[in-house]
């Protein structure tokens, strides 16, 4: 009985010890994890409007309201959504258009976050990876591959997604094998779209 005690007593002070050690270490972490994560958010930012020189956060906007108005396009909060949007702006100080941080749901191996790039006049530019773990080979092809160009230059108000050979504008050819993934993408990247025309154009924000 005493030995079980003492093993008990042991074993607390130990799960204590680790729980204030590994509390700590995410302490002594956090700085440098939350400034990584913003490098590679600029960079994201960047990666889509090669041009821009800044980028600002439109401030005390309305997300929740936007995704009711893109899920009257089509795209539900639960399929995909825009979590945040940034203006970018070149060396004279002129508005390019938006950067999109966007979050899908449905990929194959659940959440895509990537940043979509649209010019004012509602040209897309391309996305850029932030967050994905789908299959490799497969829905890795969305990051990994020339998959995405397929989207860059159009000016169309929505994109469909075919597994018979892209014919039209707003037509994309399917990742082969990763059904899911492509459906996540083009959600996503459609999310991007419908709010790019309400911020400059469809009653929003000009």
């Amino acid at each position: 009985m005493k030995n079980i005690v003492k093993n008990t007593i042991i074993l607390l002070c130990i799960t204590l010890v680790v729980g204030v050690l590994l509390g700590l270490i995410y302490e002594v972490t956090a700085k440098p994890r939350a400034e990584q994560a913003e490098k590679a958010k600029q960079a994201a930012y960047q990666a889509v409007f090669a041009d821009a020189v800044s980028f600002e956060e439109i401030e005390g906007f309305d997300y929740d309201a936007l995704a009711g108005i893109v899920a009257e396009k089509g795209v539900t909060p639960d399929v995909a959504k825009v979590t945040e949007i940034v203006e970018a702006y070149d060396a004279s100080g002129n508005k390019l258009g938006e950067v999109f941080t966007v979050e899908t749901y449905k990929g194959y191996d659940g959440l895509i976050k990537f940043t979509v790039g649209i010019q004012s006049d509602g040209t897309v530019n391309g996305y850029s990876i932030l967050d994905i773990s789908e299959t490799a080979g497969l829905g890795m092809k969305a990051k990994t591959s020339d998959w995405g160009k397929q989207f860059e230059g159009k000016n169309v108000d929505h994109f469909e997604y075919t597994k018979s050979g892209a014919s039209a504008d707003y037509e994309v050819d399917a990742i082969a094998g990763a059904t899911r993934t492509t459906r996540a993408m083009v959600n996503g990247i459609n999310a991007a779209v419908y709010a790019a025309g309400y911020l400059n154009g469809e009653g929003g924000q000009q």
